[in-house]
């Protein structure tokens, strides 16, 4: 399996093949997650209808770093899927990083209100998933879990297993990233939990075409970008395509170990401040909202910031969504996704990222960096370390 026409070999030699396997292999990995999923669904339909009736029912999706943003990613569209049902109910939805529930539980989880813990991990090995799931037991009391993992070793999996208030998605081996930087596990995550809750996504072969056909069509705009003497990148979305921003950049600063600076933040709040980022050695990329409201917004700034021309400015998405006045004239620099413009932000989610996830692996390898382990001190690992487990005062639960 190749990607982007990089010659397999020479990806070996430069410690690149995990990385570049697990970037292109995300369209078949998506088919494989859907079909698991749609096995799943009995047992999955009976875990989650009776919760989903409770009507104070709280939903944290939670993760650390890259699992954190999955959270983001689905916390707009899984709050406006249930958020407006028959009886007239409303749930609360949110997207809370382990990090910040093994820090400041009191504060994260309320006591005594029913809640279901969505946990993303990679390896289910994360000390902080691990505390997470013990700190909401032992704070909340009513407290269900839904555990979306790609290792079957993992200590999350074989903890949760089996237990009456949990229900486990085990994913496809294939998702289990052998690379350092989470690819195949991230959109692999965020897909089995959107088809999970079923929210309105675009058919999986839908994805897997637009994904294919981007990898086969923007290898040399890539390329191109990749080899420019950028400093800084600059990742904007807005709603969900914020979490997915946040999750690009990450992928920049990851796989670049740091040499390639890069930060996300919404257009909007983008002129707040971080815009003071920008020179001449930076490029931005606008993921543009298929919301045809919102899309009015990320049109302005990218008008506005191709006028200073301080930047070199891309923007990704859909054709036009259906009536949309789009006044911005798209240019040879921007890249057009292959979906429906009726799609979801969290359908165009994945396969955006795609475009993500190769700048950074390109940047990487322009920089000589390894992409399989950029960390050249070995002080940012695959499974985080160094982190201690406080236990909490039983005043405190």
């Amino acid at each position: 399996m190749t990607l982007l026409h990089l010659d397999p070999s020479d990806l070996d030699r430069r410690g690149a093949p995990h990385t570049a396997r697990e970037i292109a292999q995300q369209p078949a990995v998506w088919a494989a997650v859907h079909a698991l999923v749609q096995r799943d669904r009995p047992a999955l339909d009976a875990f989650l209808a009776p919760l989903l009736a409770l009507p104070d029912l709280r939903i944290v999706l939670t993760g650390a770093g890259s699992s954190a943003f999955i959270g983001q990613c689905l916390a707009p569209a899984l709050l406006q899927q249930l958020g407006a049902r028959a009886d007239g109910r409303g749930l609360r939805v949110e997207a809370v990083a382990t990090t910040d529930i093994v820090s400041n539980p009191a504060q994260c989880l309320p006591p005594g209100v029913p809640t279901l813990l969505v946990s993303f991990a990679r390896s289910g090995n994360s000390p902080e998933s691990l505390a997470a799931v013990e700190l909401a037991d032992q704070v909340v009391g009513n407290c269900h879990h839904l555990v979306v993992t790609c290792a079957q070793e993992g200590t999350l999996n074989r903890r949760l297993s089996g237990q009456p208030r949990a229900h486990v998605l085990l994913l496809p081996d294939e998702t289990h990233d052998r690379a350092f930087a989470m690819t195949s596990s991230f959109t692999g995550m965020l897909l089995a939990a959107a088809w999970a809750f079923n929210l309105p996504l675009p058919p999986v072969s839908a994805l897997g075409a637009a994904a294919e056909q981007l990898l086969a069509t923007q290898g040399d705009r890539l390329t191109t970008l990749a080899a420019q003497p950028f400093e800084r990148v600059v990742v904007l979305g807005s709603n969900g395509l914020q979490g997915l921003a946040r999750e690009a950049a990450l992928k920049i600063l990851e796989l670049t170990d740091g040499q390639l600076v890069a930060l996300a933040d919404s257009p909007l709040g983008f002129r707040h401040g971080p815009k003071t980022v920008l020179n001449d050695r930076t490029l931005v990329l606008i993921l543009l909202s298929n919301d045809r409201y919102t899309r009015r917004y990320d049109l302005d700034l990218l008008r506005e910031l191709r006028r200073e021309g301080r930047a070199r400015v891309v923007a990704l998405g859909t054709a036009s969504p259906a009536g949309a006045d789009e006044a911005a004239e798209l240019g040879n620099d921007d890249v057009t996704l292959t979906l429906p413009p009726s799609a979801s932000d969290l359908g165009l989610a994945p396969v955006a990222l795609v475009f993500g996830q190769c700048l950074a692996l390109l940047a990487s390898l322009r920089l000589g960096i390894t992409p399989d382990n950029p960390s050249a001190s070995g002080t940012v690992t695959r499974v985080v370390s160094g982190v201690i487990i406080h236990p909490l005062d039983p005043s405190q639960a």
